[in-house]
């Protein structure tokens, strides 16, 4: 395990602006923003716990939000300080692993986003200790924004982005893992975790959560990202629109790369 955690932290260490601005004015993040600005209201105390070089969490600070970044890479860490500096925006980072956030923070928060340790945590009992270890930071009838990603992102990836990778010897074991519906968990861009779509609500039904909603992050750009960013700006809007409102229909999750959880925390009495 220490090796697998080793090895996500090296990568997002050498990674951590490339990371800042793979997301950038694309999809993911734009979709996603449309999501979070629906319930998460300035002076909200937000956590974000994998929050890597920072993205969303500046963009939640910059909105007036009372934001704590959490991440296990030192430099992506270090780089959302220098952003938010740069930015003048009141940040507060620090570097950490997720299923031990609540050793780290004793505050407890309006909303959490846990958006990249369930793609890294590789044992189920990870991912389900990273879940628990933030409804423990989560007020009662707070958010939690959980995200994944999928199998059929892995295979959009590879068709969109890197066809020749499928003929790969190295990807055999993700193809089988993809023709006999299970999820994977091993080498990919890093250590990586796709769940299989139909995993994800069972996954998450096991905590105290009301599901308000899981859509694809994407929703049904992914495929065809690269001709959608050459658009005009009125095509462009007027895509993500539509796509908005497609983003929760079960027939179009297989769209997206990522696929995010939206929940209501109600502990047991």
């Amino acid at each position: 395990m220490q090796d697998h955690v080793q090895t996500v932290r090296d990568y997002y260490n050498q990674n951590a602006e490339a990371e800042y601005n793979r997301i950038a004015n694309r999809p993911e993040f734009l979709i996603t923003k449309r999501y979070l600005d629906r319930y998460i209201a300035p002076g909200d105390r937000v956590l974000d716990i994998g929050g890597g070089s920072g993205r969303y969490s500046l963009y939640l600070t910059e909105k007036g939000c009372d934001v704590t970044l959490l991440d296990l890479s030192e430099e992506s860490v270090s780089f959302a300080a220098e952003q938010a500096k740069k930015q003048n925006l009141p940040l507060r980072t620090l570097q950490g692993d997720a299923r031990e956030a609540d050793t780290l923070l004793q505050s407890s928060f309006d909303h959490i986003l846990l958006m990249g340790p369930l793609y890294h945590l590789l044992e189920e009992a990870d991912r389900v200790k990273a879940v628990n270890t933030a409804l423990r930071l989560l007020k009662p009838g707070g958010l939690l924004f959980a995200s994944f990603i999928s199998m059929c992102g892995g295979l959009i990836y590879a068709l969109r982005d890197a066809p020749e990778a499928l003929m790969n010897s190295n990807e055999e074991m993700f193809l089988t893992q993809l023709t006999e519906g299970k999820s994977y968990a091993g080498a990919a861009f890093t250590q990586a975790f796709f769940i299989q779509q139909n995993d994800v609500l069972p996954f998450m039904r096991r905590f105290p959560l009301d599901i308000l909603h899981l859509f694809g992050q994407e929703s049904v750009l992914a495929p065809n990202e690269k001709t959608l960013m050459l658009q005009p700006p009125e095509v462009f809007e007027a895509l993500l629109d539509i796509a908005e409102r497609l983003a929760e229909r079960e027939e179009f999750l297989s769209w997206a790369d990522h696929l995010m959880v939206i929940g209501r925390f109600i502990p047991s009495a």
